[in-house]
């Protein structure tokens, strides 16, 4: 199949989420045979060779929020390639990709990785009653109803009105072949022997919960563990905070950013990764955990024990005491006791080869991948011509 993937707002290369995202999902589809085309904003060097076919096109003045003023550009290149599929990266001022496809009659596609309903107080639905004709919601509504298929990692986070024959529930993954034991490449840290290593990875914002693994180090520290180290890798607005807070405290490292290419050799030169959210400062996931996180994907890839609260939808991911283990974010002692547990070398190694083959078998980019060609297929076998 001919696709256009329309990702304007989405940079590439680049190390956060969604560049990793929309990079894996488009060559993991070339891979399976199809002739994959991206629209996406240029990143921090050319776009990666191969298969796939990437198309310059950010959005007006790098504002997401004025996606929809690319509509005509979007059109002029689906007509040109006259794909049989576009899929639209979810956002509620888009929707480019679904008119395109609705005038060529192409399988219309939505990826949903953000909340489309409204969650009570929201800004959207402060927003939408100030309007009074609820615009922002009558759009949302009109991208689900006119998307053949919407692919995202939880279905309530989509209206009710969705049928569930049209979506596609799945998580997102990690590149089981790069994140992997042995995986080689520069270390901006070293290792004493005897040392466990924890590592966490993301974009330092609040909801990361980065001070919390800060605050687990401090307590290991009071009760005599100085063998357990800390390597934080990333960037983002909560650094300089995080920072602050592990001033004098020893065995804590700040890599800053990487890319994205360099964090496998670093999961490897690891023992645990901890993903420690922290749902108090984002009510919206607090409500409704809605994040395929890549970084514990890729934690469990690399064969790495993984830490994290105890959360509904990620205690479906990481099973406790099968692949890492799960601690109550409302016990201040919670994150510190289960990285202590872990200083056990026979457990860690347990845990993390269960964990590497729970990635292979259910997380990784390939498994998603073929999950979504599957998906295509059977959508473009029933989709209904009157909906375009």
């Amino acid at each position: 199949m001919r696709i256009l993937y329309a990702a304007i707002d989405q940079t590439v290369p680049a190390a956060h989420g969604g560049s990793v995202h929309v990079r894996s999902v488009a060559e993991g589809l070339a891979a399976l045979g199809h002739d994959v085309h991206v629209l996406a904003s240029p990143g921090d060097g050319a776009f990666p060779p191969g298969r796939v076919a990437w198309v310059s096109m950010p959005p007006p003045l790098g504002s997401r929020r004025l996606r929809l003023l690319r509509s005509g550009a979007v059109l002029r290149a689906a007509r040109a390639l006259r794909p049989d599929v576009v899929i639209e990266r979810y956002y509620n001022f888009g929707g480019e990709g679904l008119l395109a496809a609705r005038r060529l009659g192409a399988l219309a596609v939505l990826e949903v990785n953000a909340p489309v309903i409204d969650h009570p107080g929201s800004a959207k639905q402060w927003l939408d009653r100030l309007l009074i004709a609820q615009p922002l919601r009558r759009w949302r509504d009109w991208q689900c109803r006119v998307a053949d298929l919407i692919v995202t990692p939880s279905a309530r986070i989509l209206p009710d009105h969705v049928p569930p024959s049209r979506v596609l529930q799945t998580e997102w993954g990690a590149d089981t072949d790069a994140f992997r034991r042995g995986a080689t490449g520069a270390v901006p840290f070293a290792r004493a022997t005897g040392d466990t290593i924890v590592v966490f990875v993301g974009a330092f914002r609040a909801w990361h919960g980065a001070h919390h693994l800060v605050d687990a180090m401090k307590q290991l520290r009071a009760r005599g563990r100085h063998d357990i180290k800390a390597v934080l890798i990333g960037n983002g607005p909560e650094l300089p905070r995080v920072r602050g807070a592990a001033d004098g405290v020893p065995g804590i490292i700040f890599t800053g950013a990487l890319p994205h290419a360099g964090v496998p050799a670093c999961l490897a030169a690891a023992d645990v990764g901890v993903a420690p959210f922290d749902l108090t400062a984002h009510p919206t996931l607090a409500r409704e955990f809605h994040w395929s996180p890549l970084k514990i994907f890729e934690y469990m890839s690399t064969g790495l024990p993984v830490v994290v609260p105890r959360i509904e939808r990620l205690a479906h991911v990481v099973r406790d005491g099968l692949e890492g283990l799960l601690y109550d974010a409302a016990d201040p002692r919670g994150l510190a006791s289960a990285l202590e547990r872990l200083t056990d070398a026979t457990l860690r190694a347990e845990l993390g080869t269960a964990a590497r083959s729970r990635a292979v078998e259910h997380f990784s980019w390939n498994s998603h991948c073929r999950a979504l060609d599957h998906a295509l297929r059977a959508a473009r076998e029933h989709a209904h011509p009157d909906r375009h």
